[in-house]
């Protein structure tokens, strides 16, 4: 048996009736199995089952997701947390008998990726959970002589219904999901789960996937377990998701043309069912009769597929000037990984002018800068990203210049796309002056990706902003907010449209480094630390001062370009102002951060804001102070949240002394769930039609 730990996790939702025993059951289970710890990936119950986990077993760490997208998500977030682990993945109405993790683990050997144990009714009646891989002809063979009779011959029948089979140890091609064993080594070289089947057909697309490279499915029957049972056999709405899901794996595994037989193989089974009046199997002819797009993979970073559709994106910012680190960046650079993308550089909100923006001469030339670098791949090792910066008119008080400037920004945008045979693209809004370029130009669908108010942009024309904001949120298939308190307010505009995406944060590049930066090691600790963009109308200039006046002991270091004159603190010998510095170098800075600073304005920006840099201070485990806004109050055990300027110095001044709240790990694990990678999953699925 592995000696490395093992880790149960177990994905809930509205799970408070059966979870209290799942757990009970498991001292038991666990005996002489090795180290274990114990996780619940909670997908935003509302019966309020975190609670009873809190009751039944104060030890056992739960995980709370934002949403519910589905079992696999949650088992992913779960393979997250439990780094260097075997998983045992569980059910939450599995009751585990004593011993049976210890068999399980037992059952390892070379060749094998994940292990099934036997499963029963509460009865103690064998409950048939051996699974031969799907064909049309074994779809066909149980509806023509029913489940249970063509499961006893290997060619007919789907599901193994022989009980002597359940008597023997063995291989076989795999099992239902209610509880599985799978090594580490398995997790490493397959990978997450594909999130896409949202419930059903995610274990059989993995182990099916795991055996073709070699990680077998085991069944061991002396690991046993009680499975109560779900809902799928008679709930219309689960059961349709089976069969459709059926389809789907079908096409994935075997292409358009297999899928149609077992399309056809799947309504044949439903058909004769559901003229006799089964609710479940009219739910399945009407989904498989209804059946609607669905994306196509991302699995591979390959080529995308041929009916895989294009992306345009209107940035909010400059590829080649600003922070790569914006969610536009971060979610289209991993789109890119699976589908063609053309993103479009910001094209403003505001034309600069003398006396009214800063740095009014360096911001002109780098735009014309970033023009000239006309379309370009910057990512050798994602070729299917492209950039580009149309030359903009962004003279948005004009309505006869507004329409001149959005034609010419179309025009541009279609030529490169002509060029790139990106036809018909979805297109993703980040900015409100896209509205006008879009609306003229072909589209398949539109999506607002709303992570700001621009209109509470200072420097722009507020009114006419705002008036591009409303039109895009009316106009749009699907509004994306990162923000609940916007998304609250402008509930009635976008109702069924609106859909909330957090942020997501680059897990493996935000990490901590063993060697601080040379420039940074030389400065004295203890470091109060900002990176970011130093923007006048986000960041309290003034509160910073405050910072460096009222610790002189500490060296306060700021990271990042900044909008406005930084000669103010040139009086302050502990404040260290570095400048800009590149992504890839960013994490090594944070590092030799004590405390990490959000030293936020109080306006209507920040109100309405979600700072990606709050993910990011917390996956590198740093001590967080921040000032007040809404999204920070999603993180009140880790962050510490100051409402005033004397609040703040306080909060830094105790951290200093207690290290933060909560610990290094503590901070890292609250977001190893907020992937760009499953950010970007959940963008194509709404895009592309699966919700």
């Amino acid at each position: 048996m592995t000696t490395r730990p093992v880790a149960i996790v177990i994905v809930t939702y509205n799970s408070a009736e059966v979870i209290a025993d799942c757990l009970r059951a498991l001292p038991a289970a666990l005996e002489g199995a090795g180290e274990s710890r114990v996780i619940v990936v909670d997908n935003a119950s509302h019966d309020g089952t975190a609670d009873v986990v809190a009751l039944t077993d104060s030890e056992v760490k739960v995980v709370h997701r934002t949403g519910n997208d589905g079992f696999a998500a949650g088992v992913n977030t779960g393979f997250a947390h439990a780094d260097g682990c075997d998983v045992l993945v569980l059910n939450a109405d599995i009751r585990l008998a004593p011993g049976a993790v210890k068999a399980m683990r037992a059952a390892v050997k070379p060749g094998v990726g994940v292990v099934a144990p036997k499963l029963t009714e509460p009865d103690g009646s064998i409950q048939h959970s051996l699974r031969r891989t799907p064909t049309v002809l074994r779809t066909l063979g149980e509806a023509v002589l029913g489940g249970r009779r063509a499961g006893r011959f290997g060619p007919l029948g789907e599901t193994v219904t022989k009980p002597a089979a359940y008597e023997r140890a063995g291989f076989v091609d795999w099992a239902t999901g209610a509880a599985w064993l799978v090594t580490r080594e398995c997790i490493e070289a397959i990978g997450p789960i594909e999130e896409r089947y949202l419930l059903y057909s995610e274990e059989t697309e993995f182990m099916l996937r795991a055996g073709a490279k070699g990680f077998k499915t085991y069944y061991e029957p002396a690991a046993q377990a009680v499975h109560l049972g779900g809902e799928s056999g008679t709930s219309p709405r689960l059961w349709s998701l089976v069969v459709t899901n059926k389809v789907r794996l079908h096409r994935e595994r075997h292409g358009k043309v297999a899928a149609a037989g077992m399309w056809a193989a799947t309504m044949v089974n439903s058909l004769p069912r559901a003229a006799r009046g089964s609710a479940t199997h009219k739910a399945a002819v009407k989904a498989l009769l209804t059946q609607r797009a669905w994306p196509a993979p991302l699995s591979t970073p390959a080529a995308p597929p041929k009916d895989a559709p294009p992306y345009v994106c209107f940035s909010a910012q400059d590829w080649w000037y600003h922070n790569q680190a914006h969610s536009d960046f971060q979610l289209m650079r991993r789109v890119a990984e699976h589908r063609k993308v053309l993103l479009v550089n910001s094209i403003g909100l505001r034309m600069p002018t003398p006396g009214k923006s800063t740095q009014f001469l360096r911001r002109i030339l780098r735009k014309a800068g970033s023009v000239a670098k006309l379309v370009r791949r910057p990512l050798p090792d994602v070729p299917g990203y492209y950039v580009m910066t149309p030359l903009p008119l962004p003279f948005y008080g004009s309505e006869r210049v507004r329409a001149l400037g959005a034609k010419l920004v179309r025009a541009q945008v279609r030529a490169v796309c002509a060029v790139l045979r990106m036809p018909n693209p979805i297109v993703v809004a980040t900015i409100p002056t896209a509205w006008d370029v879009v609306q003229g130009m072909p589209h398949r669908k539109l999506v607002f990706n709303r992570s700001d108010r621009h209109s509470a942009f200072p420097e722009a024309d507020q009114g006419t902003i705002a008036a591009l904001e409303d039109k895009l949120l009316s106009g749009s298939d699907h509004v994306l907010y990162v923000s609940r308190q916007l998304q609250g307010e402008e509930s009635a505009l976008t109702q069924d449209r609106a859909h909330f995406l957090d942020h997501g944060v680059d897990l493996q590049h935000f990490r901590r480094r063993a060697q601080l930066p040379e420039d940074l090691a030389k400065i004295p600790g203890p470091r109060i630390g900002f990176f970011g963009s130093l923007d006048d109308y986000l960041v309290d200039f003034d509160l910073l001062e405050r910072v460096a006046k009222e610790f002189p002991e500490a060296s306060l270091v700021l990271i990042g370009d900044a909008t406005l004159s930084m000669e103010r603190f040139e009086k302050y010998p502990n404040v260290h102002w570095l400048d800009f510095r590149p992504y890839a170098e960013i994490p090594g800075y944070g590092t030799g951060f004590d405390v990490a600073l959000m030293p936020w304005l109080d306006n209507d920006w920040i109100k309405h804001a979600n700072p990606i840099k709050m993910k990011e201070y917390l996956a590198l485990g740093l001590a967080v102070v921040s000032t007040d806004f809404p999204e920070v109050h999603q993180y009140p055990e880790l962050i510490r949240i100051a409402k005033g300027h004397d609040a703040f110095i306080d909060a830094i001044r105790q951290t200093l002394q207690d290290g933060g709240l909560s610990t290094v790990e503590g901070r890292r694990e609250a977001v190893l769930p907020a992937s760009w990678d499953s950010r970007a999953r959940q963008l194509v699925d709404l895009a592309e039609g699966q919700r």
